[in-house]
């Protein structure tokens, strides 16, 4: 189940877990072996991991031992936490579950009507002038399979490892760039397979572990850790560029959409769920006026969260793509605490550097395309 590898500090050896997640722009997986690395020389039981979304992190913290506190906005955050930080059975009770879902028979539903594509000779423009996210065979196989779930008496648990595995199944032979604000004018070759669900990759918890769903700011109200992990969403710093159009909700509305299966109103020509627009589902942190002091909302809005999150150490994930500069965040981190590791992700390398002091990280850290992740001793 684990690979070994080295860590960046005190020449200590951490297990990496194996994770289980969707294609995801603000995915971890290459970083849960740093992320873990942080932990070395701490004494650290409790975990929170503030923005979860695919859960992968916190997957990877579960299972080293942690008791972890998941939170995301996002409903399908929400149902992987649950399936993957909840679940006390093992893999091989969903076995006859996962089965009879695969056998559930298609047909033209609310998901096929919208979402389902034919196949033009490998060109997935439709006679309406629109792309589809999936072949109609397996819209229909996601009408079927997504109602009989809700007819099914499953608890809470067995329901998010249904969804999880139909949302896993679905992610797999979609046609997009892994998201869904904009889908492939031409069918990828994954689109043509025929969708099957699989049992997750489950691990029986130990720990009492908390799924969390709302506002950051909320949550961090129930929240006292040793350990927070903090990874918000953020917009460009580049002044000549408008707001995002694109929002972590727009990006994955229709996981959401599969978690609620509330058919909702569509708009646009990838048919996004209506409450995704951008003046309803943008967060704080993608906000990029500046308040009337002439400081950045977003900016101002990590450092309250820093200050609010009640935790003895928090590690926090940011690019030099994002409102702050070097300077500012290097004194919102010193004065919410100590900063005691930096770790510096050179994306353009692809690789990773650890920081000898913990302030070489201000030398080229406006330089594009790279990612810091922070820990601060906020007892010091």
């Amino acid at each position: 189940m684990y690979n070994s590898t080295a860590s960046l500090f005190d020449n200590a050896i951490v297990d990496i877990p194996k994770t289980q997640g969707i294609k995801y722009a603000g995915s971890k997986l290459k970083l849960i072996s740093h992320i873990l690395s942080l932990f070395d020389g701490i004494d650290v039981k409790t975990v929170f991991d503030g923005f979860s979304g695919t859960t992968r992190v916190s997957q990877a913290l579960a299972k080293c031992g942690f008791k972890i506190t998941s939170n995301d906005i996002s409903e399908w955050s929400y149902v992987f936490g649950l399936c993957y930080l909840k679940n006390r059975k093992k893999a091989s009770e969903y076995k006859d579950l996962i089965e009879h879902l695969n056998s559930v028979k298609g047909f033209d539903g609310w998901f096929t009507e919208n979402y389902g594509g034919l196949d033009f000779g490998g060109v997935a423009i439709q006679p309406d002038g629109l792309k589809k996210p999936w072949q109609i065979h397996n819209t229909r196989k996601l009408d079927g399979i997504r109602e009989e779930i809700d007819h099914l008496a499953l608890s809470e648990i067995d329901k998010s490892v249904a969804l999880t595995s139909l949302i896993l199944a679905m992610d797999s032979v979609d046609s997009t760039l892994g998201h869904f604000t904009s889908y492939l004018k031409d069918w990828s070759s994954r689109s043509y397979k025929k969708v099957e669900l699989k049992v997750p990759h489950l691990f029986e918890n130990e720990q009492e572990n908390i799924v969390l769903k709302g506002d950051i700011f909320e949550s961090v109200k129930y929240v006292n850790v040793d350990f927070a992990y903090l990874d918000p969403p953020y917009g460009s710093n580049n002044e000549k560029m408008p707001p995002s159009r694109v929002r972590y909700a727009s990006y994955y509305h229709l996981w959401a959409t599969v978690c609620k299966n509330d058919k909702p109103k569509l708009f646009g020509a990838a048919l996004r769920r209506e409450d995704t627009s951008d003046k309803i589902a943008a967060t704080v942190f993608e906000e990029f006026r500046k308040d009337r002091s002439g400081h950045f909302i977003a900016v101002k809005a990590i450092e309250q969260l820093i200050k609010s999150v009640n935790a003895k150490y928090v590690a926090l994930s940011y690019s030099s793509g994002g409102k702050a500069t070097a300077i500012e965040l290097n004194e919102i981190l010193n004065r919410h605490g100590k900063l005691i590791k930096t770790i510096e992700l050179d994306y353009k390398k692809n690789v990773m550097a650890n920081m000898k002091w913990t302030n070489e990280w201000l030398r080229d850290a406006d330089e594009p395309n790279r990612e810091f992740i922070f820990l601060i001793d906020k007892q010091a």
